[in-house]
């Protein structure tokens, strides 16, 4: 098959979605398949791949980072004439949520290609946290999306693909349309064509997916404020992650609770949950390696991410200094909040020696995270997956978790926040440290690392495509 991926942001700038859909191509490319990355040209320098087709863009940060293209009819006749010298495409896999997703919906409408749409963020969490006026800024949000969205496509509930490929009844009011996969070069935009989002039945394996218990418990913590808040605003981030998923032929998440969270609050119908990997080889790497003694010294800390407020940078660090924690902190990345970071450090003067690692290659980060007593999470709502500590425990190192859906989802291994204030997680850096000078460490699930290689992730995905292109047709 040849699949094109659509992305917010360019593959090799900073974030776990990049590095997920880094491997994800590589890993289809193993498998024999051709895969072509559409996304917004980096304003730095970084490493080109022929599979990246660049699409004109502004730069959005100061340090050039992240950038924006916007969807249009400009944007739509490049990427054409570019795709037109590309093999023919079977389908197309949206990983955006904004810009990168009404390009990937608008290529594919015009091209009568089916969509496989991967939900990767909390878009309300996300936008709560970092703009100062987020119920307007959803409105707007949601009002672009209507207007640069393609048109036509059911705005009800969708048809259910069985899985043996049938077709079954479509709700009363709601349009199906065909629509047979042409060749970008070639094709012609029908205004006509309606796509119908069938479900596509869960191609994950047994352990992936939720028991019926635990889609119970996962849905109910889809809370009653989320869904005040989603009530009370008509143009708010579930009515826009809606919107995206009305125009897919299946829709993926990278966690049970967050596929549980989009169906409850209406997204779509049936999600399938196909887990974020780890990288094959380095995993193997990893677990071939000699088992060793820890090495000697005061318990090591690792912090991993974008440095802005939703992941919550910098009240870890308050609680680094209320904690009174006698440790190694070592925090790896980069972001907008990297010098109030380092300013509360010098403020606060912890205990904990406190090391800014920044930015690190991939392989590098995952040593490092081996090497760590314990990984902390300290976002609370925004991660639809938390890929930092499913790393860390693929490779035997626990996590201080703040996230209660992550740690569900992830099990063992875990020191547990109580809360989503300082002094909660300031408790629970004293019990992490202490259990590790004690010698007497939480430990991961060990079936983790085998559930969690992107091999096994990759062949769940290829198994969406196949039905998505069937129902297609």
């Amino acid at each position: 098959m040849h699949v094109v991926m659509f992305a917010d942001q360019h593959l090799e700038s900073l974030g776990g979605a990049q590095v997920s859909m880094r491997l994800q191509k590589r890993f289809l490319e193993r498998a024999g398949h051709v895969v072509t990355v559409v996304a917004p040209r980096l304003h730095r320098p970084a490493a080109h791949d022929p599979a990246y087709l660049d699409l004109p863009s502004i730069a959005l940060t100061p340090d050039r980072e992240y950038a924006l293209t916007w969807p249009g009819a400009r944007t739509d006749r490049f990427l054409d004439a570019e795709m037109g010298a590309r093999l023919p495409v079977d389908v197309v896999h949206v990983q955006g949520d904004f810009w990168g997703a009404f390009i990937g919906h608008r290529y594919a409408a015009r091209h009568g290609l089916p969509v496989v749409h991967t939900m990767h963020n909390r878009v309300d969490v996300g936008i709560e946290a970092t703009a100062p006026f987020p119920g307007l800024v959803l409105r707007a949000l949601n009002a672009w999306a209507r207007r640069a969205l393609p048109r036509g496509a059911s705005r009800g509930s969708a048809g259910v693909l069985p899985r043996d490929g049938s077709a079954r009844a479509l709700p009363r009011g709601v349009r199906g349309g065909a629509g047979s996969r042409r060749n970008a070069r070639n094709s012609d935009f029908s205004g006509s064509f309606i796509r119908d989002r069938r479900e596509s039945p869960s191609s994950a394996t047994a352990s992936d997916r939720a028991t019926a218990s635990e889609r119970a418990t996962a849905s109910a913590r889809a809370t009653a404020s989320d869904r005040a808040t989603a009530s009370a605003r008509a143009g708010g981030g579930w009515a826009f992650l809606r919107q995206l998923a009305r125009l897919s032929r299946a829709v993926t998440a990278p966690s049970s609770h967050f596929a549980r969270r989009l169906e409850a609050h209406g997204v779509a119908e049936k999600v399938d949950v196909i887990w974020n990997g780890i990288d094959d080889d380095v995993l193997d790497a990893a677990l071939s390696a000699e088992a060793s003694t820890r090495r000697p010294g005061r318990p090591r800390f690792i912090w991993l991410g974008r440095m802005s407020p939703e992941k919550r940078l910098l009240p870890f660090l308050e609680a680094v200094a209320a904690s009174g924690i006698d440790a190694e902190v070592e925090i790896v990345g980069g972001g907008a909040q990297l010098r109030a970071a380092r300013r509360l450090v010098e403020r606060s003067t912890p205990t904990a020696t406190v090391t800014f690692a920044g930015r690190l290659a991939y392989a590098e980060t995952l040593r490092r995270l081996a090497d760590a007593d314990a990984v902390v999470q300290t976002s609370i709502g925004f991660e639809t997956q938390g890929m930092t500590v499913f790393e860390a425990a693929s490779l035997g190192t626990p996590a201080v978790v703040s996230d209660p859906d992550i740690a569900a989802e992830l099990g063992a291994g875990t020191w547990t926040v109580t809360d989503a204030t300082i002094p909660a997680l300031a408790e629970a850096l004293r019990r992490a440290a202490s259990d590790i000078s004690a010698g007497t460490p939480v430990v991961p699930d060990p079936t983790i690392a085998e559930r969690f290689r992107q091999s096994s992730r990759t062949a769940a995905m290829i198994a969406v495509y196949e039905r998505a292109v069937a129902a297609g047709r």
